[in-house]
C-alpha cells in the first residue's frame, strides 16, 4: 500500500527528517512512500542558508564541526547511515569532483578551506544542497521525494487524509505532515509596535527584530549614529553588512586589525543585558579527546527528577549538577590535555571532584590545590556576567574596559593553551540535551520554565553559539576606530526629548552617572521572539485559529499566567502536534525552534551523539509508524 508524507520546510531540518525516514523506511515504512518537501526557498539550504545572501556572511562553526549525518556515536533506534561532514565533502569535491560546478567564487573558497576554516554561508548552502541530492539518491526502493518550490498555506483533513493547500493553487493529499519550517517571522509585539509608532510620529528610524539578512539597511545613513539593542549573532551580521558590506575593509595591524573606512558606514552604539558579544567559538581541537560524558547530569541524575513527577526547580535542583558537568568537561581537558599545568593526576582529581558538591568550599580548596593558575579555573559566573561590576563615568571611558575583556576572551578561544574552553563547550552540548529531556517531561514548575529555562537558553547561546574569532577581531578594530561603541551591561532604551526633538535614549548599569546616548535610529538586532499568535506564516496562523495547534502558556499554581512562550506545543517524545484541547494529533508533527522541544541546531558536530540527530530519528520513525501502510511489525 502506497502512502504519502508532506514535510513543510526543505531546509536542513526537513532534510534531516527525510534522511532518517529513508534510513528506517525498509523496517517501518509501507511498500510505497512519496515524500513531498515544500519550501519557497532553495531545497536543502532553505531560507537561512540560501545562496542568495551576502558572500561576506560566514558560518559560526568550523568546517570540521558540521555534519548532517549519523555516525557510530549516535544512539538511536534507526539505522546508522554515515555520510561526509562539511570538511570531508569539501576534500572529496576538490580532489575527486569538479569544484567549478559550484561556481568560480565558491570553487575558489572551497580550494582554500581547511578543517578549522569558518566557511561562508554560501559554501554551506552548496553542502546542504549536495546533502539533499545525496539523501534522495540513497532512498530505498519504493520511496520517492518530490520538491515543491512554493509555500504551504493551509492544512485540513478529509477523513484520515491530510490536505495540504499550496500557495501555487495546488493541494497535496497525504497521510502525515511534518512542520519543519525553522525560525518563523512574527509581527511586532505590543511594545515593539508602540515603539515603532512613536518613532514614526517623530520621524525616527526603527528596525524591529527580524532576520538581519532580510532587513532594509538602506534606511541607515552614512555617518549616522545608530543604537543597537542586542549583541548576539544578528548583531555580528549587522556589523558585517554595514561596514564591509558598504566597502570598508580590514588590514593587518600588529597582532590585530585596522579598519579602513569607506565613508558610507554609520557609527553604532550597542548594548545588551550582558553588555558583551557572545563568546568566540573555540578555534582549536580537544587535546584529551571527548570528555567522558554524561557523568553528573545524565540519565542517572535526570531520570529520578522526571520520575518524581515534580514540580522540579531547574535552578536549585538541576543547575548544581549541570554546572558540575560543564566544569567536568573543562577540567578533564585541562588535566589530561595539559598535565604540565596541574599538580595532581587526573584520576585522583576526578575521584575527589566526584564526591564534592558544586561550588562548595571543599571543591574550591581542591581546585586551588590542584590548579595553580587562576586563569585555568572555570568561572561560570564570569562567563554569564562578563561585565559584572564594571563601571565608568562616561561612554568613552567605558570602551577600553570592555575591549580589554573582549580581547582576553578572544585570546583564550584561539590560543590552544586554553582548550579547556572546548571541553566545557562539549559538556554544555551534553547538558543541553538532558535539559531538553527534563523540560519535555513536564516536571519543571511553571515558574522554573518561565525563569530558569529562558536563562539557561540565553546562557547557552552566549557561551556556545558565538561568532568566529576573526569577527571578534574585526569588532575590536571597529571599536578602536570609533565606529562601534559598547554601552555595557544592563542596557535600557526609551524615547525622550533632546533639544526640542524626540529621540531614542539609551544607557546602562555600567554608566550609572553618564548622560544617556541619544540617536534618531534604533535597530533591534535579534530574531523575533517565537509566537504562533503573531506569526506571519499562513499555515501556522490557520492551524492556530482552528484550534489545531496551541501555544505554551505557563501558569502558576494559582492559575496566574506567568508567561506565554509563543511556542507550539508538541509531544516531547516524537514532536506530535498538540491541539487546543490538549490532544496530540496522530499524523501531524513539528520540529524546530518554534516548538516546545529545543534542539541545539539543525546540523551538528560529528562524533558527539548529537541530540538533533537523535530527535530527527525519533520523529521520523514516529511519522513512519503513523502511516496506514506501515509494516505490521512496526506496531
Amino acid at each position: 500500500m502506497s502512502s504519502a508524507i508532506a514535510i513543510v520546510g526543505a531546509g536542513p531540518r526537513g532534510v534531516g527528517i527525510l534522511e532518517r525516514m529513508g534510513a528506517s523506511a525498509p523496517e517501518l515504512g509501507p511498500d510505497g512512500l512519496d515524500v513531498h518537501l515544500i519550501d519557497p526557498y532553495p531545497p536543502g539550504a532553505g531560507r537561512i542558508w540560501r545562496h542568495e545572501q551576502s558572500p561576506l556572511l560566514a558560518m559560526n562553526s568550523m568546517a570540521a564541526d558540521v555534519t548532517m549525518f549519523t555516525d557510530e556515536t549516535v544512539i538511536c533506534d534507526g539505522p546508522i547511515v554515515p555520510g561526509p561532514s562539511f570538511w570531508e565533502w569539501a576534500q572529496e569535491l576538490r580532489t575527486r569532483g569538479d569544484p567549478d560546478a559550484i561556481g568560480p567564487e565558491l570553487a575558489a573558497e572551497l580550494r582554500s578551506v581547511t578543517a578549522s576554516t569558518f566557511p561562508s554561508r554560501r559554501l554551506q548552502s552548496a553542502y546542504l544542497a549536495w546533502v539533499l541530492r545525496d539523501v534522495i539518491a540513497g532512498l530505498p526502493p519504493g520511496m520517492r521525494a518530490h520538491l515543491h518550490r512554493t509555500r504551504a498555506v493551509d492544512l485540513a483533513e478529509d477523513g484520515d487524509r491530510q490536505l495540504v493547500r499550496l500557495e501555487n493553487g495546488g493541494t497535496l493529499r497525504v497521510d502525515a505532515v511534518v512542520l519543519a519550517s525553522g525560525h518563523l517571522d512574527a509581527t511586532p509585539t505590543d511594545d515593539e509596535r508602540a515603539l515603532a509608532a512613536r518613532a514614526a510620529d517623530a520621524g525616527l528610524t526603527y528596525l524591529p527584530p527580524e532576520q538581519t539578512t532580510d532587513s532594509d539597511l538602506s534606511v541607515i545613513a552614512p555617518g549616522e549614529t545608530v543604537l543597537v539593542r542586542g549583541l548576539g549573532l544578528a548583531f555580528i551580521d549587522l556589523v558585517v553588512l554595514l561596514f564591509e558590506g558598504r566597502g570598508g575593509r580590514f588590514e593587518p595591524d600588529g597582532d590585530g586589525l585596522r579598519y579602513v573606512p569607506s565613508g558610507a558606514e554609520p557609527r553604532l552604539v550597542a548594548g545588551s543585558p550582558r553588555g558583551m558579544p557572545y563568546h568566540s567559538k573555540p578555534h582549536y581541537g580537544l587535546r584529551a579527546g571527548r570528555p567522558p560524558l554524561p557523568r553528573f547530569f545524565g540519565p542517572a541524575a535526570v531520570d529520578p527528577l522526571i520520575a518524581s513527577g515534580g514540580p522540579v526547580e531547574l535552578h536549585t535542583q538541576a543547575w548544581p549538577l549541570m554546572a558540575k558537568e560543564i566544569a567536568w568537561g573543562w577540567y578533564h581537558e585541562l588535566f589530561v590535555g595539559h598535565p604540565g599545568r596541574v599538580l595532581m593526576p587526573w584520576a585522583e582529581f576526578a575521584a575527589r571532584y566526584a564526591g564534592l558538591g558544586w561550588d562548595s568550599p571543599a571543591m574550591a580548596q581542591l581546585i586551588a590545590a590542584a590548579v595553580p593558575d587562576p586563569v585555568d579555573h572555570i568561572d561560570l559566573t564570569a562567563l554569564d556576567h562578563p561585565l559584572d561590576g564594571v563601571r565608568a563615568p562616561d561612554l568613552a571611558a567605558l570602551q577600553p574596559l570592555v575591549r580589554e575583556r573582549i580581547a582576553e576572551d578572544l585570546r583564550q578561544h584561539v590560543d590552544p593553551a586554553h582548550t579547556p574552553h572546548l571541553g566545557a563547550f562539549v559538556a554544555m552540548l551534553s547538558v543541553f540535551g538532558e535539559v531538553t529531556r527534563l523540560a519535555g517531561s513536564g516536571v519543571l514548575s511553571a515558574r522554573s520554565r518561565a525563569r530558569d529555562l529562558s536563562w539557561w537558553q540565553s546562557f547557552f547561546n552566549a557561551v556556545a553559539s558565538g561568532p568566529p574569532g576573526f569577527r571578534v577581531r574585526e569588532l575590536l578594530a571597529l571599536s578602536r576606530a570609533g565606529y562601534v561603541a559598547f554601552l555595557g551591561e544592563g542596557m535600557w532604551i526609551d524615547t525622550g526629548v533632546d533639544g526640542g526633538d524626540v529621540v531614542f535614549r539609551a544607557g546602562s548599569a555600567s554608566l550609572p552617572d553618564a548622560p544617556p546616548v541619544t540617536t534618531r535610529a534604533l535597530v533591534d538586532a535579534r530574531l523575533p521572539d517565537p509566537s504562533a499568535a503573531r506569526t506571519t506564516d499562513p499555515l501556522l496562523a490557520n492551524l492556530l485559529a482552528g484550534g489545531a495547534v496551541s501555544e505554551e502558556v505557563l501558569r502558576d499554581t494559582d492559575g496566574t499566567v506567568l508567561r506565554n512562550t509563543g511556542l507550539i506545543r508538541v509531544r516531547p517524545a516524537d514532536g506530535a502536534l498538540i491541539d487546543a484541547a490538549g490532544h496530540p494529533h496522530p499524523r501531524r508533527f513539528a520540529v524546530g525552534p518554534h516548538t516546545t522541544v529545543k534542539v541545539a541546531g539543525a546540523f551538528t558536530r560529528p562524533g558527539m551523539n548529537a541530540q538533533s540527530l537523535r530527535y530527527n530519528d525519533a520523529v521520523a520513525r514516529a511519522v513512519l509508524r503513523s502511516l496506514p501502510g506501515a509494516r505490521a511489525a512496526a506496531a
